[in-house]
């Protein structure tokens, strides 16, 4: 009995030992090497390509449907449809109330001041050899219209201040998505791929890149300013077509915001 005992240890000891070995070949083997693989494997460039699954030229509803994308608007700001991507911020109702606020009024501006501007009418000219009478009914009509043209002027005056509103609502978004970036979505499709804090060009260049290094990596290829402050590029020849181009949003002489941007698209 104690030598079955003591062979059956041994024997449970060898089987116990191999299986250990097994698992650890298998661990520094297939899985070891897909997880140094994967380790390895550079981040994706964010480029004209192709960024976290999207193409430049997929829909509204392909991008929505790709799974790149979170499911609910994170902006609806004049007109535009914002997304996060997979992970992204979830909605912040307080900021897209005051969005949509801010919409409403511009809206009904803008159709005011096309109102005011219809309504006008060229100023005539004196009848010729007008009576006393005639050039009097002629003074007085001729100043009621300048008055009217006058309170219009003061009105528009007013209505483009409500106008004025979507610029600091624009940058409380674009603040808001700065570290995640966002997507975003016009009248004829995608329109704007806005990148996370961390994304980087084929070349290299991103948020933090400083504007001597932003242009030593695109000298020779059309990075020009725009008037915003920051820089744009035409996007890699047959990627997205002729309309995308790369901002390069700057601040304190560094790299702020990275984004592709299709010319020529509106919002509704």
């Amino acid at each position: 009995m104690v030598g079955t005992t003591r062979g059956g240890r041994v024997a449970g000891a060898v089987l116990t030992t191999a299986l250990v070995m097994a698992g650890a070949a298998a661990c520094g083997g297939d899985g070891g090497g897909a997880a140094e693989a994967a380790a390895s494997t550079p981040p994706q460039p964010f480029g004209a390509a192709g960024y976290r699954g999207l193409q430049l030229s997929m829909t509204k509803e392909e991008a929505l449907t790709s799974g790149a994308l979170e499911p609910s608007p994170v902006s609806l700001l004049n007109g535009c449809t914002d997304y996060a991507y997979k992970g992204g911020p979830a909605p912040d109702p307080v900021r897209m109330a005051a969005e949509a606020e801010v919409r409403t009024k511009a809206d009904k501006a803008l159709a005011r001041i096309d109102e005011i501007k219809a309504a006008r009418k060229p100023l005539a000219s004196p009848p010729s050899g007008a009576s006393s009478k005639e050039l009097q009914e002629y003074l007085a009509g001729l100043r009621e219209q300048l008055d009217q043209t006058e309170a219009g002027r003061r009105e528009m005056a007013v209505l483009y201040k409500d106008l004025d509103l979507l610029g600091p609502a624009r940058k409380n978004r674009d603040q808001a998505f700065l570290a995640t970036g966002r997507v975003n979505f016009g009248t004829e499709g995608l329109r704007q791929l806005v990148a996370p804090a961390g994304a980087r060009t084929a070349e290299g260049i991103g948020a933090g890149s400083t504007e001597e290094e932003l242009k030593r990596a695109y000298e020779g290829r059309d990075l020009k300013p725009i008037k915003e402050g920051g820089y744009e590029l035409p996007s890699e020849s047959g990627s997205g077509g002729p309309d995308w181009f790369y901002e390069f949003t700057m601040a304190d002489g560094k790299v702020a915001g990275l984004a592709l941007v299709k010319h020529n698209t509106y919002c509704a």
